[in-house]
């Protein structure tokens, strides 16, 4: 097994995902910063969204702003990935569509002044598209985490960020950079304020 070959293919592939990742808007960055901390000021939920790989980006911001943003004997931020209840989300895309999966837990659930977060490599997903629609219709302020020019996303959503890749794995894995880099911003500042 040529274990040398493939350790220079890994590092190629880390060597330009640092790179386009430096080539980042980090003032874009720190606007969704100033956002989810507002919400968590206003005691706002956040609603978190995605596909696939996406999905699961979801769910661990989910995680991060519950857990990861705790600060003492503070709560972390009000935050639910609507890409968990699984049995709530088979029922929808059984008895609806998969295209609405997401729109219809925004209907039940958010209120206006709310916050939903959607990650789409692409930025033109069907079922989050019509979500962020659906949230504009009820009030939510809208952030977006995306690659390539941002696809539908980037003009119907209030900010949105574009991982500067052309490789979708590599979109994937700037946005948990971004995830993670955010919770490490937001329990310090809330540490500030405690």
């Amino acid at each position: 097994m040529e274990t040398g070959k493939y350790g220079k293919k890994l590092k190629e592939y880390t060597d330009m995902l640092f790179r386009d990742a430096l080539q980042s808007d980090f003032n874009k960055l720190g606007e969704i910063a100033a956002m989810l901390l507002d919400a968590k000021a206003g005691k706002k939920r956040i609603y978190i969204a995605g596909n696939g790989g996406s999905a699961a980006t979801a769910s661990h911001m989910a995680n991060d702003l519950i857990k990861g943003c705790r600060v003492g004997k503070s709560t972390g931020l009000r935050a639910l990935a609507l890409t968990d209840p699984l049995p709530v989300i088979t029922c929808l895309a059984n008895d609806f569509s998969y295209d609405d999966i997401f729109s219809i837990q925004l209907e039940t659930q958010a209120d206006e002044g709310d916050l939903f977060v959607v990650y789409s490599g692409s930025g033109n997903s069907l079922n989050i598209v019509k979500a962020v629609e659906t949230a504009k219709r009820i009030g939510l302020k809208t952030i977006a985490f995306t690659g390539g020019n941002g696809g539908k996303l980037k003009s119907l959503c209030d900010t949105v960020i574009i991982a500067p890749s052309p490789v979708m794995e590599q979109i994937e894995d700037i946005h948990m950079f971004y995830e993670h880099a955010l919770v490490t911003l937001i329990r310090e500042e809330l540490s500030v304020t405690a």
